[in-house]
């Protein structure tokens, strides 16, 4: 094969988040409206690489992919081994919105998976009118029990262990290749990182009884989640959607809890009409 070369370009923003300095990794590529793209607890943007490279979608999408600090490529911040990581909602959201804030961005779309998917949440509910609109995938109000203290156990080999939970979370028709891929990526995460993004997963955030603070008459918003994840199951899903006025979504067949990196094709399926309404907001 040829050498070649992708139109995904890699750069760092210095951002100050809680009063902390951050350096931050993203990547970029298209032109048009703006979509950030927010990774899974635990992991990082490489996630997105699939949609990064999809012609269909950068022909009319900026899509933006960021690691947040501790993750991937955003090392920790200086003196990081003094404290304990646990992400809370002032502090992810506060990221995301210095994150846009930053690149200058107009109103972008804002898309997030696990973690993410209910993170979105919380951004419209703040300021609905920072955003074009968001896509939670496997995605709710609150998931309960995420938080456990066994990835930290000395005789665990977390890099392993964590891998293979999420990969239970897949669909066992998504491609394996894929799936490995997903393996891969959770077995390089940092000790503890996993552990503390389910803090703000299945602790910090709780929205429960606060959903008609989200307005989908300012920010449309969509929740998504695979058939066979059972960690953010469908029915968790289902029931934030009938607790927002006007939101959209539910199931996806033949999926699990990584739609974008387990199976981006047949997730395309279900993202590209979205797109095309957000587009027109």
């Amino acid at each position: 094969m040829m050498a070649y070369f992708e139109n995904v370009i890699g750069r760092y923003v210095h951002l100050t988040i809680a009063g902390v300095e951050q350096r931050i990794f993203f990547e970029e590529a298209g032109e048009g409206v703006p979509l950030i793209c927010l990774h899974t607890a635990g992991a990082d943007s490489r996630q997105y690489r699939q949609l990064l490279n999809d012609p269909e979608i950068t022909k009319s999408f900026r899509v933006i992919a960021f690691d947040l600090p501790w993750h991937g490529r955003s090392l920790p911040p200086d003196n990081w081994w003094e404290e304990e990581y646990l992400l809370t909602a002032d502090v992810y959201a506060e990221t995301v919105e210095k994150f846009s804030e930053a690149l200058d961005l107009d109103r972008p779309i804002v898309m997030g998976c696990s973690m993410a998917g209910s993170l979105v949440l919380e951004l419209v509910r703040r300021n609905p009118t920072n955003w074009r609109g968001v896509i939670g995938l496997s995605g709710a109000s609150n998931v309960k029990g995420r938080f456990q203290d066994w990835s930290l156990a000395p005789d665990i080999n977390a890099q392993q262990s964590v891998a293979s939970w999420t990969y239970s979370l897949m669909a066992p028709m998504s491609p394996e290749s894929s799936k490995r891929e997903v393996w891969w990526i959770y077995s390089q995460g940092g000790p503890g990182i996993y552990r503390g993004d389910t803090y703000f997963y299945s602790v910090d955030l709780d929205l429960r009884g606060r959903e008609a603070e989200i307005n989908t008459s300012i920010c449309p918003v969509y929740l998504l989640t695979g058939e066979y994840d059972h960690a953010c199951t469908v029915e968790d899903t289902q029931a934030t959607l009938a607790a927002i006025p006007g939101a959209k979504g539910g199931r996806m067949t033949g999926i699990g809890h990584f739609p974008v990196s387990e199976n981006y094709p047949r997730f395309k399926e279900y993202l590209q009409p979205i797109l095309a309404e957000l587009s027109s907001v």
